[in-house]
């Protein structure tokens, strides 16, 4: 990795969930290993055990250490006193970058780094969407007050990163041609990655692996899953594993059809534990940027199907089987049907490791983030 010096880097987001998480994992391993120093700043009250063990796998690469505090989804006057609050801690830190990380931690990253180069700091303010403010519709209220945000948080910003082609154009579309320097720079894999995973002799037809809120698509993977069971004319299997606030009603949805002997819920654990939980991933989201979940699962052997949104047409190929129209259960239902008929021809279908091993890597994401960071330093 190119870069005059040790850099000191301090990552923002607000939720420590999902795949913005796993992003700044492993962007937080590839630095330390490269002889930078990260911090992480972070909300306090979302995550549970999983997420607390995943903090202490990469404790030991945060030489700026892991500051965590309330940060609300909603923008209000709480973020004032965020900011306040913070502001002097990361002060003492000595940040070269402050890199934020979706909507929220974009914003507070900038805010913070913001004031700091007002008290003479010459941190550099970075802003990687992962699709954040980028769901919302331009017709909408919410999305208007959004958008006029991002623009006018473009004064504040020396450097975008976008992680796929689709959210890249979303940011042009909506938001307008970004007035600071833009790069992309897709998630990447690790080597381990690619080994396989053994289904468990147990696992079941189907799985959902997610956060358990609708953006994510789990009403409609059981909707599905109801419709599959009739097109093929026998009973199935799913697994549906991860935690959210919407969790509870799916699982009441379960009961009152009365699936709990064929949809079991679990919750979050280890990735590649979760996968051998199912012979069949089900990708149901409305909205993506650019899922490791897709990633991860091709890298591991495991068949998907996937709703066509945000970048998975980018990994799977924009005229892939494997893609659903995104909010379709019906159409979901028929692909899943497919594939418990003709699972070799899904599996055809689907980028190879080389392909994938080309395109996402883990080393040269975080390298080409480095030089990112080093440019967005330069003076002028």
């Amino acid at each position: 990795m190119s870069a005059d010096r040790p850099l000191r880097i301090l990552h923002c987001f607000r939720s420590p969930v999902g795949g913005i998480f796993r992003h700044v994992r492993d962007l937080a391993e590839q630095h330390h290993r490269a002889g930078h120093k990260v911090g992480i700043l972070c909300d306090s009250t979302t995550g549970g055990v999983h997420e607390d063990a995943l903090f202490e796998t990469i404790g030991p690469f945060l030489d700026l250490g892991l500051t965590r505090t309330p940060i609300r989804r909603a923008i209000g006057p709480a973020d004032i006193v965020t900011i306040l609050r913070c502001s002097s801690e990361i002060k003492s830190l000595q940040p070269d970058i402050i890199h934020g990380h979706g909507a929220k931690g974009g914003a507070l990253a900038r805010l913070i780094g913001s004031r700091l180069r007002v008290s003479g700091s010459r941190v550099a303010r970075l802003y990687t969407p992962h699709g954040g403010s980028l769901h919302f519709s331009r017709s909408s209220p919410a999305g208007w007050v959004y958008f006029t945000l991002e623009r006018l948080f473009e004064r504040l910003t020396d450097g975008l990163v976008f992680v796929s082609e689709y959210e890249q154009r979303q940011y042009r579309k909506k938001i307008g041609v970004p007035r600071p320097p833009s790069v992309l720079i897709h998630n990447g894999l690790t080597d381990d990655e690619f080994e396989p995973v053994r289904p468990a002799p147990d696992a079941a037809d189907f799985l959902y692996i997610g956060m358990m809120r609708d953006l994510k698509g789990p009403d409609l993977f059981i909707k599905a899953f109801i419709r599959a069971e009739r097109l093929v004319g026998r009973p199935l299997s799913a697994v549906m594993i991860g935690d959210g606030d919407d969790k509870a009603a799916y699982e009441r949805t379960i009961s009152h059809s009365g699936l709990e002997r064929r949809i079991k819920v679990h919750p979050a654990m280890p990735i590649r534990k979760a996968f051998s939980r199912g012979a069949l991933m089900i990708v149901p989201s409305r909205a993506e940027s650019m899922p490791y979940i897709v990633l991860e699962a091709l890298a591991a052997g495991l068949p998907l199907i996937a709703s066509r949104v945000g970048g998975i047409p980018e990994i799977l190929g924009t005229d892939s089987p494997a893609l659903v129209p995104p909010g379709d259960a019906d159409a979901l239902a028929a692909a899943m049907a497919r594939a418990m008929v003709d699972p070799d021809s899904l599996r055809a279908a689907l980028p190879s490791h080389a392909e994938l091993r080309a395109k996402f890597n883990v080393a040269g994401m975080a390298s080409r983030m480095i030089d990112t960071y080093t440019r967005c330093l330069q003076p002028g």
